[in-house]
């Protein structure tokens, strides 16, 4: 079953890089030369996907612009002779077919991904966060596609023990080729009472029954509806899968992880 469309939740506030990201949203912090966001782009294009769904609040209108052309900009640069610059902007709104839906309040991964259910129309999507990039030759969300079925496919990584409170974490059966049935997940557990060390990361597939399993998720104490909930709900009607990501992942959320990623690049 080919895969079409992803999702891009980027509507949240990157409150870890404040103030910086008062006026321009994390997603648009460079490595080397490119926001984090192209990258993801480009990453979903390389993997076959046709076109990328923005979920984004109404104060990053910024995003859009990126990926929208700027003749402006094109024409200085041909004027200029600055052919090799116009050849690295030129392509960046042709790269997919963008869509635009908004999440005005933020109640939650998971209403975010609600919000691009009319967008979706029916079909399997991938799912990829703001905040991870991976550097592999074979990008991420590929690996994924390459594994599915028609079941929701999470992506996971090795995560040292210590950390496992800020992850999802799953309780994975027999693993091959990378693939393992997910039997439980775990939001943000302690070290103690983690079931693995196999956290998620932001890249995934979902079915579209994903969309009715949110809505029946139950919301938590904050009120916000997340995505693993909407996997623990769909769990019951069908099985949930995981691949463990090959490359290096980078979370481009907090200054640690971008300044990581900056270097890896440069490299």
């Amino acid at each position: 079953m080919k895969i079409r469309k992803a999702v891009l939740p980027v509507a949240g506030k990157g409150t870890r890089f404040l103030p910086a990201t008062k006026v321009v949203p994390k997603e648009l912090f460079p490595i080397v030369d490119k926001p984090v966001i192209q990258y993801l782009v480009e990453e979903a294009v390389l993997s076959g996907i046709e076109e990328v769904i923005f979920v984004i609040a109404p104060d990053k209108e910024l995003i859009r612009g990126h990926f929208s052309p700027d003749n402006e900009l094109e024409q200085l640069l041909d004027k200029k002779g600055k052919q090799a610059l116009l050849e690295k902007v030129k392509p960046i709104h042709d790269l997919a077919k963008f869509t635009y839906v908004y999440q005005n309040e933020p109640l939650g991964d998971g209403h975010a991904i609600l919000q691009a259910e009319e967008a979706v129309n029916g079909e399997p999507f991938v799912v990829l966060f703001g905040d991870d990039i991976v550097k592999h030759n074979v990008p991420a969300a590929q690996q994924l596609m390459n594994h599915f079925n028609g079941e929701s496919i999470l992506a996971v990584e090795r995560i040292p023990k210590e950390k496992s409170s800020l992850y999802g974490m799953i309780q994975p059966g027999d693993q091959a080729d990378r693939l393992c049935e997910v039997l439980d997940m775990i939001e943000k557990p302690d070290p103690d009472e983690s079931p693995s060390d196999l956290g998620i990361i932001g890249k995934y597939i979902c079915p579209p029954e994903i969309f009715q399993a949110l809505k029946k998720a139950p919301q938590g104490k904050d009120g916000e509806i997340r995505l693993i909930d909407g996997f623990n709900e769909l769990k019951s009607s069908q099985k949930i899968w995981a691949v463990e990501i090959e490359g290096e992942r980078f979370d481009t959320g907090n200054p640690e992880g971008l300044t990581a990623a900056n270097n890896a690049y440069l490299r």
